[in-house]
C-alpha cells in the first residue's frame, strides 16, 4: 500500500497506525517530527504531477482543506482518492476509523481509542462562556456555524458568537468583533499565527486564549490531548 496524505492531520494519523504506507504528504504536515516522505506542496496547491508520479494506491483529502479540480486530476490519472468530512468530533472518529481501514490497518490503532475515551468525559467548563474566534487577519475571519474547531470548543463549554452565522468562515470587521463583547477572544496558532504579540493588541480591554491550532483543528492522534490542552489554556485565560 502506497498513500499520499494531503490533510496533515490525517499525515500524523496515518503515520501513528500505518507508518510505511506513506510515501508523500503536504509541506504543511509538521507531525510527526521528522516524517521522511516526499513533500507534494500545499493543500491548496499540491503539484499533482509530483503525486502522480509517486504511483500511490490511494490518496486521502478533505472536502474543506483540499480544491476539487485538484482531486479530480488526480482521479483523472487513476488514482483513488479517499475524501474526509468532518464537522464535528463524533464524524472526526468516524472518518479516522475509515481513513485508517483504507490504508490496511487491521483492528483499531490504540490512539484512536484513547482520543475517543478523551472526549467522553471533556474538561468541565467553568461556567458559560462566549467568545469570538478569530482564525485570519487582514481581513478579519472568524469560526462561523458547522465547523469542527466550533464543535471542539462547544464541547469545552464555549459557545462563539458566530456559531449562527450563514457562513463557515465569515469576514467580521474588528468593530463588530470587539463590539459583541464576548467572555474571551480565543486565538488559535494556526491557520493563522496568532501570538501574544500579534492578535491580543486588538482586543484591548476583553481576555484573549492563545491556544494550540493543532488541537483545536486537528482531527488525529492529537485529539486526545485536546480536552486537557485547550481546557489549561481557556481556563488561564478566564482568570
Amino acid at each position: 500500500m502506497r498513500v499520499v496524505s494531503l490533510v496533515p492531520s490525517l499525515t500524523e494519523a496515518v503515520a501513528a497506525s500505518a507508518p510505511g504506507v506513506l510515501v508523500g504528504a503536504t509541506d504543511w504536515c509538521s507531525h510527526p517530527a521528522g516524517l521522511d516522505v516526499a513533500r507534494v506542496g500545499g493543500t491548496k496547491n499540491p503539484k499533482t504531477e509530483r503525486i502522480l508520479a509517486l504511483a500511490p494506491d490511494l490518496v486521502l483529502a478533505n472536502e474543506e482543506e483540499n480544491r476539487a479540480p485538484d482531486l479530480a486530476e488526480l482521479r483523472a490519472g487513476g488514482v483513488e482518492v479517499l475524501v474526509t468530512e468532518v464537522r464535528g468530533v463524533p464524524q472526526a472518529f468516524r472518518e479516522l476509523d475509515r481513513v485508517v481501514a483504507a490504508c490496511g490497518v487491521r483492528g483499531r490503532p490504540r490512539w484512536l481509542d484513547e482520543a475517543e475515551a478523551a472526549w467522553q468525559s471533556p474538561v468541565p467548563s467553568e461556567g458559560h462562556t462566549t467568545a469570538v474566534v478569530p482564525i485570519w487577519r487582514r481581513p478579519w475571519m472568524v469560526l462561523g456555524r458547522d465547523t469542527f474547531a466550533g464543535d471542539v470548543l462547544a464541547r469545552l463549554g464555549v459557545d462563539h458568537l458566530y456559531r449562527g452565522h450563514p457562513d463557515r468562515y465569515p469576514r467580521v470587521p474588528l468593530e463588530e468583533l470587539r463590539a459583541a463583547a464576548p467572555d474571551l477572544v480565543v486565538l488559535p496558532d494556526e491557520p493563522y499565527r496568532f501570538t501574544a504579540d500579534d492578535g491580543p493588541e486588538a482586543f484591548p480591554g476583553l481576555r484573549c486564549a492563545l491556544v494550540s491550532g493543532r488541537h483545536l483543528t486537528w482531527y488525529g492522534p492529537s485529539l486526545a490531548e485536546a480536552p486537557r490542552v485547550l481546557g489549561a489554556a481557556l481556563r488561564a485565560a478566564r482568570r
